[in-house]
C-alpha cells in the first residue's frame, strides 16, 4: 500500500503537512534581513552556514493577514530542485506516514484540487486530531498567480492599511522587545557559522528553557514537541508535582512540574501556559516551562562542573553548567529526571 511521510505543523490554529522528503532542517526563528525588492510574502533572508536562504511568511502566502512573530515560532527549510526556502510556522508537531486512502483530493466547492495546478494544497487528511491540510510545496514556492491576486497594494480601498503593512514588512519583528531582538540575533549568528560535519560531531544540541527566572538546557533529542497547555484534567490522589493529564491530539499526556527536584519554588507554577513533551525510552510526559528560549549547540569545553553551593542536594540531576547570555545555564540530565526522579504516576498503585 503506497504511503508518504509528512511533517505536520501548526499555523494560526490550523494543522498543515508537507512531504518530509522536501524538509532539510528545522530551527527556531532567527533574526531575518528584509530585502527591499522581495515579494510581499518573503519576510527576509537568513545566512544559513554561508547560503543566503529566503524565508516565507506562510500566512501571507496563503492569502491571510500577517501576524506578529514569536520566539517560539520555527522555520522549516524546504529544498526543491536544489533551491532552498524557509517557511515560518507556529509549532512543528510530528512526522506521520499517510497511505493514499487517507488523503482526499476532493475539493471543497465540488471541484478537484488537481483541476488547478496553482492550488497550494495537494489534499486533506482526516486524522484523530482533526483535519490536516497537505501543502503542495512546488506550487507554494514557484507559482505566483494566486498570491499576486491577493497583494493588498492592488486593493485600492485599503491603500492606507497597505502602506502601513508594507512599512512594517521591511522591518523584522517591529514590535519585539530589546531582549527578544537579542535572542533573534544570537540565533541568526549561530546559523551563520559554517561548520563541517566533523566539527558537529563534538557539539551537543540543547533546548534552552526558563524556569523561575533561571536558564536550563537539556538534550534536544529528547524533545518531541513544544505545546500550549489547555484543558488539564486533575488526577486524584497524586503528588503535587503531577499537574494532571492533557489530551494531545488523541494521546493522553501526563503533565509534570520538575521544580521540586531542582529546589525551585513551585508557587505560581499553575499559571504556566507552555509544556515540552519529552520522550525517554517508552515514557512520554509533558514538562511545564515558563519560556522556550532557544536551540543551541554547546561546545564540550564550555560545560563546567556544578558549583558546590548550587543545587547541592540535587547534583544527580545536573550534568554541569554553561554560560548563556548574561547568566549561567544549568544543564539537566532529563533522562534521569524522568526515569529516576519519581515524577511519573505508577499506574499499579
Amino acid at each position: 500500500m503506497e504511503h508518504k511521510s509528512y511533517l505536520i505543523f501548526e499555523l494560526n490554529g490550523s494543522r498543515y503537512g508537507v512531504e518530509a522528503l522536501c524538509v532539510q532542517e528545522i530551527f527556531f526563528l532567527p533574526e531575518l534581513t528584509p530585502i527591499a525588492e522581495a515579494p510581499r510574502d518573503i519576510v527576509g533572508v537568513v545566512n544559513l552556514r554561508g547560503d543566503i536562504v529566503p524565508v516565507m511568511d506562510l500566512e501571507v502566502r496563503l492569502g491571510h493577514r500577517t501576524r506578529e512573530f514569536q520566539l517560539t515560532d520555527s522555520v522549516i527549510i524546504l529544498e526543491l530542485q536544489e533551491f532552498q526556502i524557509g517557511i515560518i510556522v507556529n509549532q512543528v508537531q510530528e512526522v506521520l506516514d499517510l497511505v493514499a486512502e487517507e488523503v482526499s483530493t476532493e475539493l471543497l466547492y465540488g471541484r478537484r484540487i488537481s483541476d488547478n495546478s496553482h492550488h497550494f494544497l495537494s489534499g486533506v487528511a482526516k486524522m484523530a486530531g482533526g483535519i490536516v491540510m497537505l501543502l503542495n510545496p512546488e506550487n507554494l514556492v514557484y507559482n505566483s498567480e494566486i498570491a499576486e491576486g491577493l497583494i493588498p497594494e492592488k486593493i485600492s480601498k485599503r491603500a492606507k492599511e497597505t502602506e502601513t503593512f508594507l512599512t512594517h514588512q521591511r522591518v523584522f519583528c517591529p514590535h519585539a522587545t530589546v531582549e527578544e531582538r537579542a535572542i533573534f540575533r544570537v540565533r541568526a549568528e549561530n546559523l551563520m557559522i559554517s561548520t563541517s560535519r566533523q566539527d558537529f560531531a563534538g557539539l551537543t544540541p540543547l533546548a534552552v528553557i526558563g524556569l523561575n527566572g533561571e536558564y536550563f538546557g537539556f538534550e534536544l533529542q529528547l524533545v518531541r514537541e513544544f505545546t500550549d497547555l489547555r484543558k488539564i484534567t486533575p488526577i486524584p490522589c497524586t503528588p503535587a508535582h503531577i499537574i494532571g493529564n492533557m489530551n494531545l491530539r488523541g494521546e493522553i499526556i501526563t503533565i509534570i512540574d520538575i521544580r521540586s527536584l531542582l529546589n525551585l519554588s513551585v508557587a505560581g507554577s499553575s499559571t504556566n501556559s507552555k509544556a515540552m513533551v519529552i520522550h525517554v525510552d517508552d515514557l512520554v510526559a509533558g514538562v511545564t516551562v515558563d519560556e522556550v528560549f532557544d536551540v543551541m549547540y554547546l561546545q564540550p569545553s564550555e560545560m563546567r562542573p556544578v558549583p558546590a553551593a548550587v543545587h547541592s542536594s540535587n547534583d544527580e540531576y545536573l550534568r554541569g553548567t554553561a554560560p548563556y547570555r548574561e547568566k549561567m545555564m544549568s544543564i539537566l540530565d532529563m533522562s534521569k529526571i524522568i526515569t529516576k526522579g519519581e515524577l511519573i504516576v505508577n499506574e499499579e498503585i
